[in-house]
């Protein structure tokens, strides 16, 4: 599935050019991730007290039209390729049929310390339910 989280542009974080500040879509983006995760029963703070924490090592974006203040948007997110200690998510702001901004985020799952770990059976099993139908 394809995890929609719906978001509501904010004063804040408008620029002085009247459209949301670039930098602001990378909080949407984790705002989508996090979401997502919850949606599928990956919960960070569960993870976090098991001493593990998924950190992000890889952000492509790419920036199509602005959003504005009091826009309704929502931010897809679907996983794509997983490898063994981290995986790719495929990430979009959308205003209606219309993309604003896509992303590619890697995460990868590491200990307290910050060291890489494989991905476990049971992440992974819930990772794959936010697979597009169609991959």
């Amino acid at each position: 599935m394809t995890h929609r989280t719906p978001l509501s542009v904010r004063f804040s974080e408008v620029d002085p050019y009247q459209h949301v500040n670039h930098a602001v879509y990378v909080v949407y983006f984790e705002e989508g991730r996090t979401q997502a995760l919850a949606a599928v029963g990956l919960d960070l703070a569960g993870l976090q007290a098991q001493g593990q924490q998924i950190v992000i090592v890889d952000l492509k974006v790419r920036y199509r039209a602005p959003a504005h203040l009091g826009d309704q948007l929502v931010v897809e997110t679907a996983v794509g390729e997983v490898r063994g200690a981290s995986t790719w998510f495929h990430q979009r702001v959308m205003r209606g049929d219309t993309v604003l901004v896509e992303a590619e985020v890697r995460g990868g799952l590491t200990d307290a310390d910050g060291r890489p770990r494989r991905l476990p059976p049971a992440f992974l099993e819930r990772l794959e339910r936010l697979r597009p139908a169609t991959r």
